[in-house]
């Protein structure tokens, strides 16, 4: 079956988006897309709109389409969401997983550990995407795993615009990723496994929330004293 024109003219944007040829902030003026990849206009508006309903741009009143830029409210709601999503997937892979891939995420998650002792930030965060790929790759849900893997798309471009560090939480990620392992091994019951992932997700939310309480609390002493 033929792909049309305008779902040619949404896989270019989709991908520039991911991949940061078109960064946060980036103007898509048609015109231009229209001469740079010789398809006529009416697509790109047709993709534009798709991508806003998507919420990968914005259309901006005398502006015209933007890629969207996002914030700690999105960074926030994304990661809401696909604690949710990746839990659920989470479930419905855990019973199909097989030893020899439980002994890969060990060992992924083995890697990240030798990462962060390193110093190696980007090398962490491609590895924790593989885990948490590998433990989702099972949940026979097309659907479902194109969800979550647009969500990890969201939440590694928001990564790129802005960095959010709590001390000390990759190190406990670490331990609840083999928390993980451990009851996907001994077969727990779903519902316990789509708990613990999305407990998972959302630790990391809390964590930092609790470190921007301490450094505002800190900031206030500062000024009281100076």
């Amino acid at each position: 079956m033929a792909v049309s024109k305008a779902d040619q003219c949404y896989e270019i944007l989709r991908q520039g988006i991911m991949e940061g040829t078109f960064a946060p902030g980036h103007r898509l003026v048609i015109d231009k897309l229209a001469r740079e990849y010789g398809i006529s206009s009416v697509p790109w508006r047709e993709s534009l709109r798709r991508l806003e309903a998507e919420g990968w741009i914005d259309i901006v009143r005398n502006a015209g389409a933007v890629v969207k830029t996002f914030d700690t409210d999105s960074w926030e709601q994304t990661m809401q969401l696909l604690a949710r999503l990746e839990g659920y997937a989470t479930a419905l892979s855990a019973p199909r997983l097989s030893g020899d891939e439980l002994d890969h995420a060990r060992h992924l998650n083995h890697e990240m550990r030798r990462a962060l002792e390193g110093f190696d930030p980007a090398r962490f965060g491609a590895l924790n995407r593989q885990f948490h790929q590998l433990l989702c790759s099972r949940c026979d849900d097309p659907r479902l795993s194109s969800l979550v893997t647009d969500e990890w798309t969201r939440l590694e471009i928001i990564r790129r615009s802005a960095f959010w560090y709590a001390p000390g939480r990759a190190l406990a990620s670490l331990a609840e990723h083999d928390g993980l392992i451990d009851l996907i091994a001994g077969g727990a019951d779903p519902d316990v496994i789509e708990t613990a992932a999305r407990r998972h997700e959302l630790n990391t939310v809390v964590a930092i929330h609790e470190h921007e309480r301490q450094l505002a609390e800190e900031d206030d002493r500062a000024s009281a004293e100076a």
